[in-house]
Protein backbone atom coordinates (compact mmCIF):
# COMPACT_ATOMS: atom_id res chain seq x y z
CA UNK A 1 0.00 0.00 0.00
CA UNK A 2 1.57 3.37 -1.20
CA UNK A 3 1.98 6.15 1.66
CA UNK A 4 -0.44 8.63 -0.36
CA UNK A 5 -3.17 6.00 -0.38
CA UNK A 6 -2.72 5.08 3.86
CA UNK A 7 -2.61 8.67 4.07
CA UNK A 8 -6.17 9.44 2.72
CA UNK A 9 -8.17 6.47 4.78
CA UNK A 10 -6.45 7.11 7.96
CA UNK A 11 -7.00 10.41 7.41
CA UNK A 12 -10.45 10.00 6.48
CA UNK A 13 -11.10 7.99 9.10
CA UNK A 14 -9.71 10.26 12.25
CA UNK A 15 -12.16 13.15 10.32
CA UNK A 16 -15.05 10.74 10.15
CA UNK A 17 -14.61 9.75 14.42
CA UNK A 18 -13.88 13.41 15.34
CA UNK A 19 -16.70 14.92 12.84
CA UNK A 20 -19.40 12.29 13.92
CA UNK A 21 -18.74 12.60 17.34
CA UNK A 22 -19.38 16.14 17.02
CA UNK A 23 -22.18 15.66 14.65
CA UNK A 24 -23.90 13.42 17.70
CA UNK A 25 -23.75 16.27 19.80
CA UNK A 26 -25.22 18.96 17.91
CA UNK A 27 -28.07 16.59 16.19
CA UNK A 28 -28.78 15.69 19.94
CA UNK A 29 -28.77 19.43 21.10
CA UNK A 30 -30.96 20.65 17.92
CA UNK A 31 -33.63 18.04 18.22
CA UNK A 32 -34.02 18.48 21.50
CA UNK A 33 -35.43 21.55 21.31
CA UNK A 34 -38.82 19.91 19.65
CA UNK A 35 -39.15 17.34 22.95
CA UNK A 36 -38.51 14.81 21.07
CA UNK A 37 -38.04 11.43 22.67
CA UNK A 38 -34.54 9.48 22.97
CA UNK A 39 -35.11 6.95 20.66
CA UNK A 40 -36.83 9.03 18.06
CA UNK A 41 -33.04 11.01 18.14
CA UNK A 42 -31.39 7.66 18.06
CA UNK A 43 -33.24 6.16 15.44
CA UNK A 44 -33.30 9.37 12.62
CA UNK A 45 -30.77 12.36 13.48
CA UNK A 46 -28.10 10.43 14.94
CA UNK A 47 -28.73 7.57 12.17
CA UNK A 48 -28.76 9.73 9.81
CA UNK A 49 -25.80 11.50 11.22
CA UNK A 50 -23.63 8.50 11.69
CA UNK A 51 -24.88 6.91 8.41
CA UNK A 52 -24.04 10.09 6.04
CA UNK A 53 -20.24 8.37 5.29
CA UNK A 54 -22.05 5.72 4.13
CA UNK A 55 -24.14 7.34 1.47
CA UNK A 56 -21.13 9.89 1.13
CA UNK A 57 -18.99 6.65 0.09
CA UNK A 58 -21.29 5.15 -1.57
CA UNK A 59 -22.40 8.32 -4.13
CA UNK A 60 -18.84 8.99 -4.59
CA UNK A 61 -18.17 5.01 -5.31
CA UNK A 62 -21.57 5.02 -7.45
CA UNK A 63 -20.42 8.05 -9.89
CA UNK A 64 -16.86 5.93 -10.66
CA UNK A 65 -19.38 2.91 -11.62
CA UNK A 66 -18.04 0.61 -8.21
CA UNK A 67 -21.75 -0.88 -7.68
CA UNK A 68 -20.42 -3.76 -6.30
CA UNK A 69 -18.74 -1.82 -4.13
CA UNK A 70 -21.66 0.11 -2.98
CA UNK A 71 -23.98 -3.30 -2.28
CA UNK A 72 -20.59 -4.23 0.22
CA UNK A 73 -20.72 -1.27 2.02
CA UNK A 74 -24.31 -2.09 2.60
CA UNK A 75 -24.05 -5.21 3.71
CA UNK A 76 -21.09 -4.46 5.58
CA UNK A 77 -22.00 -1.66 7.37
CA UNK A 78 -25.47 -3.36 8.50
CA UNK A 79 -24.03 -6.40 9.39
CA UNK A 80 -20.87 -4.53 11.16
CA UNK A 81 -23.09 -2.05 12.97
CA UNK A 82 -24.53 -5.14 14.86
CA UNK A 83 -21.97 -7.53 14.67
CA UNK A 84 -18.84 -5.44 15.85
CA UNK A 85 -20.31 -1.82 16.94
CA UNK A 86 -23.32 -3.49 19.08
CA UNK A 87 -21.15 -6.60 19.60
CA UNK A 88 -18.21 -4.53 20.98
CA UNK A 89 -21.17 -1.99 22.99
CA UNK A 90 -22.13 -5.25 24.69
CA UNK A 91 -18.66 -6.91 25.79
CA UNK A 92 -17.42 -3.81 27.30
CA UNK A 93 -20.66 -3.03 29.05
CA UNK A 94 -20.51 -6.99 30.23
CA UNK A 95 -17.19 -6.52 31.56
CA UNK A 96 -18.20 -3.36 33.39
CA UNK A 97 -21.38 -5.76 34.69
CA UNK A 98 -24.06 -2.89 33.63
CA UNK A 99 -27.31 -3.69 33.62
CA UNK A 100 -29.02 -3.02 30.61
CA UNK A 101 -32.78 -2.22 29.55
CA UNK A 102 -34.30 -1.25 26.16
CA UNK A 103 -37.60 0.68 25.51
CA UNK A 104 -41.07 -1.15 26.03
CA UNK A 105 -42.65 0.09 22.73
CA UNK A 106 -39.30 -1.83 21.22
CA UNK A 107 -41.12 -4.33 19.58
CA UNK A 108 -43.02 -2.62 16.37
CA UNK A 109 -39.18 -0.63 15.35
CA UNK A 110 -37.57 -4.60 15.91
CA UNK A 111 -39.98 -5.63 13.45
CA UNK A 112 -39.27 -2.74 10.71
CA UNK A 113 -35.70 -3.74 11.52
CA UNK A 114 -36.09 -7.10 10.04
CA UNK A 115 -38.73 -5.90 7.51
CA UNK A 116 -36.15 -3.86 6.31
CA UNK A 117 -33.91 -6.34 6.30
CA UNK A 118 -36.28 -8.61 4.47
CA UNK A 119 -36.40 -5.93 1.76
CA UNK A 120 -32.75 -4.93 0.89
CA UNK A 121 -32.35 -9.02 0.11
CA UNK A 122 -35.32 -8.95 -2.46
CA UNK A 123 -34.08 -5.46 -3.78
CA UNK A 124 -30.80 -6.95 -4.33
CA UNK A 125 -32.22 -10.11 -5.56
CA UNK A 126 -34.31 -8.53 -8.38
CA UNK A 127 -32.50 -5.55 -9.35
CA UNK A 128 -30.25 -3.14 -7.06
CA UNK A 129 -29.82 -0.67 -9.74
CA UNK A 130 -33.08 -0.20 -11.08
CA UNK A 131 -34.91 3.35 -10.46
CA UNK A 132 -38.05 1.69 -9.34
CA UNK A 133 -35.73 -0.09 -6.57
CA UNK A 134 -34.69 3.11 -5.32
CA UNK A 135 -38.42 4.55 -5.54
CA UNK A 136 -39.39 1.39 -3.39
CA UNK A 137 -36.72 2.05 -0.94
CA UNK A 138 -36.88 5.64 -0.52
CA UNK A 139 -41.03 5.56 -0.49
CA UNK A 140 -40.47 2.52 2.18
CA UNK A 141 -38.20 4.80 4.44
CA UNK A 142 -40.51 8.20 3.97
CA UNK A 143 -43.15 5.59 5.52
CA UNK A 144 -40.87 4.37 8.61
CA UNK A 145 -39.86 8.07 9.11
CA UNK A 146 -43.94 9.05 8.97
CA UNK A 147 -44.36 6.64 11.80
CA UNK A 148 -41.65 6.97 14.44
CA UNK A 149 -42.47 10.45 14.39
CA UNK A 150 -46.20 9.84 14.97
CA UNK A 151 -45.30 7.23 17.73
CA UNK A 152 -43.20 9.57 19.38
CA UNK A 153 -45.46 10.33 21.91
CA UNK A 154 -45.72 7.07 23.03
CA UNK A 155 -41.99 6.43 24.22
CA UNK A 156 -40.31 8.04 26.97
CA UNK A 157 -38.87 11.23 26.98
CA UNK A 158 -35.93 12.70 28.85
CA UNK A 159 -35.04 15.61 28.63
CA UNK A 160 -31.88 17.39 27.80
CA UNK A 161 -30.46 20.66 27.66
CA UNK A 162 -27.23 22.45 25.74
CA UNK A 163 -26.14 25.77 26.90
CA UNK A 164 -24.07 26.90 23.70
CA UNK A 165 -24.56 29.22 20.40
CA UNK A 166 -24.05 28.67 16.83
CA UNK A 167 -25.51 25.20 17.21
CA UNK A 168 -27.00 24.51 13.76
CA UNK A 169 -23.75 26.31 12.17
CA UNK A 170 -21.79 23.88 14.08
CA UNK A 171 -24.07 20.98 13.00
CA UNK A 172 -23.38 22.01 8.83
CA UNK A 173 -19.48 22.63 9.76
CA UNK A 174 -19.62 18.43 11.20
CA UNK A 175 -21.73 17.42 7.86
CA UNK A 176 -18.99 19.22 5.47
CA UNK A 177 -16.09 17.55 7.27
CA UNK A 178 -18.05 14.01 6.87
CA UNK A 179 -18.40 14.62 3.45
CA UNK A 180 -14.46 15.34 2.74
CA UNK A 181 -13.66 12.60 5.11
CA UNK A 182 -16.23 10.20 3.18
CA UNK A 183 -14.23 11.37 0.23
CA UNK A 184 -10.74 10.48 1.38
CA UNK A 185 -12.06 7.46 2.83
CA UNK A 186 -12.90 6.06 -0.67
CA UNK A 187 -10.23 7.41 -2.87
CA UNK A 188 -8.13 5.31 -0.69
CA UNK A 189 -10.51 2.46 -1.16
CA UNK A 190 -10.49 3.18 -4.64
CA UNK A 191 -6.70 2.78 -4.90
CA UNK A 192 -6.17 -0.22 -2.61
CA UNK A 193 -9.17 -2.05 -5.59
CA UNK A 194 -7.09 -0.70 -8.46
CA UNK A 195 -3.47 -1.39 -6.99
CA UNK A 196 -3.93 -4.71 -5.48
CA UNK A 197 -6.44 -6.18 -8.02
CA UNK A 198 -8.87 -7.34 -4.41
CA UNK A 199 -12.52 -7.32 -5.67
CA UNK A 200 -14.88 -4.63 -4.82
CA UNK A 201 -17.17 -6.29 -2.82
CA UNK A 202 -14.81 -6.93 -0.65
CA UNK A 203 -13.39 -3.68 -0.61
CA UNK A 204 -16.60 -2.36 0.19
CA UNK A 205 -17.28 -4.78 3.07
CA UNK A 206 -13.89 -4.04 4.96
CA UNK A 207 -12.84 -0.86 3.87
CA UNK A 208 -15.60 1.26 3.58
CA UNK A 209 -17.72 -0.51 5.77
CA UNK A 210 -15.74 -0.62 8.75
CA UNK A 211 -14.46 3.08 8.01
CA UNK A 212 -17.60 4.21 7.56
CA UNK A 213 -19.24 2.65 10.83
CA UNK A 214 -16.72 4.18 13.00
CA UNK A 215 -19.21 6.89 13.71
CA UNK A 216 -21.39 4.24 15.01
CA UNK A 217 -18.57 2.86 17.38
CA UNK A 218 -17.84 6.21 18.93
CA UNK A 219 -21.80 7.44 19.34
CA UNK A 220 -22.43 4.08 20.72
CA UNK A 221 -19.68 3.85 23.18
CA UNK A 222 -20.43 7.22 24.22
CA UNK A 223 -23.83 7.22 24.12
CA UNK A 224 -23.60 3.80 26.54
CA UNK A 225 -21.24 4.99 28.74
CA UNK A 226 -23.74 7.80 29.83
CA UNK A 227 -26.27 4.74 30.52
CA UNK A 228 -28.28 6.15 26.96
CA UNK A 229 -29.25 2.66 26.24
CA UNK A 230 -32.62 3.82 24.71
CA UNK A 231 -30.64 6.05 22.20
CA UNK A 232 -28.19 3.60 21.71
CA UNK A 233 -30.10 0.60 20.31
CA UNK A 234 -32.29 3.53 17.96
CA UNK A 235 -28.80 4.70 16.70
CA UNK A 236 -28.44 1.71 15.21
CA UNK A 237 -31.61 0.19 14.45
CA UNK A 238 -32.17 3.82 12.34
CA UNK A 239 -28.58 3.44 11.04
CA UNK A 240 -29.53 -0.44 9.18
CA UNK A 241 -32.85 1.18 7.96
CA UNK A 242 -31.23 4.58 6.37
CA UNK A 243 -28.03 2.19 5.28
CA UNK A 244 -30.98 -0.18 3.20
CA UNK A 245 -33.23 2.04 2.37
CA UNK A 246 -31.33 5.25 1.55
CA UNK A 247 -27.54 4.06 0.79
CA UNK A 248 -28.76 1.41 -1.58
CA UNK A 249 -31.09 3.49 -3.24
CA UNK A 250 -27.94 5.93 -4.77
CA UNK A 251 -27.17 2.89 -7.68
CA UNK A 252 -30.71 2.92 -9.14
CA UNK A 253 -30.83 7.17 -8.54
CA UNK A 254 -27.50 7.60 -10.48
CA UNK A 255 -27.96 5.32 -12.94
CA UNK A 256 -30.84 7.57 -14.29
CA UNK A 257 -28.90 10.94 -13.87
CA UNK A 258 -26.85 13.13 -15.79
CA UNK A 259 -24.30 12.61 -13.19
CA UNK A 260 -22.55 9.72 -14.87
CA UNK A 261 -21.15 9.57 -18.22
CA UNK A 262 -22.71 7.97 -21.64
CA UNK A 263 -19.88 5.38 -21.60
CA UNK A 264 -19.95 4.53 -17.70
CA UNK A 265 -24.10 4.40 -18.33
CA UNK A 266 -24.42 1.98 -20.93
CA UNK A 267 -21.80 -0.01 -19.14
CA UNK A 268 -23.86 0.19 -16.32
CA UNK A 269 -26.74 -1.18 -18.62
CA UNK A 270 -24.90 -4.11 -19.59
CA UNK A 271 -24.52 -4.78 -15.76
CA UNK A 272 -27.80 -4.38 -14.94
CA UNK A 273 -28.31 -7.27 -17.74
CA UNK A 274 -26.39 -9.95 -16.15
CA UNK A 275 -26.96 -9.42 -12.28
CA UNK A 276 -26.26 -12.06 -10.58
CA UNK A 277 -26.43 -11.40 -6.74
CA UNK A 278 -26.49 -16.00 -5.76
CA UNK A 279 -22.68 -15.04 -4.52
CA UNK A 280 -24.22 -12.72 -2.37
CA UNK A 281 -26.46 -15.06 -0.51
CA UNK A 282 -24.11 -16.19 2.02
CA UNK A 283 -23.70 -12.25 3.24
CA UNK A 284 -27.11 -11.73 3.37
CA UNK A 285 -28.20 -14.38 5.19
CA UNK A 286 -25.48 -13.89 7.86
CA UNK A 287 -26.93 -10.19 8.17
CA UNK A 288 -29.79 -11.75 8.68
CA UNK A 289 -28.91 -13.77 11.15
CA UNK A 290 -27.47 -11.51 13.52
CA UNK A 291 -30.13 -8.85 12.64
CA UNK A 292 -33.22 -11.40 14.30
CA UNK A 293 -30.40 -12.26 16.85
CA UNK A 294 -29.80 -8.55 18.02
CA UNK A 295 -33.90 -8.30 17.73
CA UNK A 296 -34.57 -11.07 19.66
CA UNK A 297 -32.03 -9.91 22.58
CA UNK A 298 -33.19 -6.40 22.61
CA UNK A 299 -36.62 -7.48 22.95
CA UNK A 300 -35.64 -10.23 25.63
CA UNK A 301 -34.44 -7.25 28.04
CA UNK A 302 -37.64 -4.71 27.16
CA UNK A 303 -39.78 -5.62 30.33
CA UNK A 304 -36.62 -6.43 32.66
CA UNK A 305 -33.28 -5.11 32.83
CA UNK A 306 -30.90 -7.45 32.90
CA UNK A 307 -26.74 -7.47 32.79
CA UNK A 308 -25.29 -7.23 29.08
CA UNK A 309 -24.86 -10.82 27.81
CA UNK A 310 -21.12 -11.62 27.42
CA UNK A 311 -22.19 -14.82 25.59
CA UNK A 312 -24.42 -12.65 23.07
CA UNK A 313 -20.98 -10.29 23.11
CA UNK A 314 -18.79 -12.63 21.72
CA UNK A 315 -21.38 -14.64 19.50
CA UNK A 316 -21.53 -11.36 17.39
CA UNK A 317 -17.95 -10.05 17.23
CA UNK A 318 -17.48 -13.90 16.04
CA UNK A 319 -20.20 -13.72 13.20
CA UNK A 320 -18.35 -10.71 12.15
CA UNK A 321 -15.04 -12.56 11.32
CA UNK A 322 -16.97 -15.37 9.89
CA UNK A 323 -18.50 -12.49 7.63
CA UNK A 324 -15.03 -11.44 6.37
CA UNK A 325 -13.91 -14.95 5.10
CA UNK A 326 -17.14 -14.69 3.20
CA UNK A 327 -16.56 -11.40 2.07
CA UNK A 328 -13.16 -11.97 0.85
CA UNK A 329 -12.93 -12.95 -3.07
Amino acid sequence: MELQTLIYILSGVILVWYSAQQLERYSVASATKFGVSPFLIGSTVIAFGTSAPELLTSFFAALDGKFTMVIGNVIGSNVANISLVFGLTLFALSLRKKNIKSSKNILPNLIILILSTFMVWVVIAMNPFSFYSSLILLISLSAVIFYWYKSNAAISSKKETYKGRFVTTKLLASLVVLIFAAWLITRGALEILTGLGVGELFVGYTVLAIGTSIPEIAASFALALKGRYETVVGTLIGSNIFNGLLVLAVPGLLNNSSLLSKSTFNQNLVLLKNWDYTYLVPLLSLLLIVTVMFCIYIFSIHKKTRKASLIIALALMSSYLISLALAYK
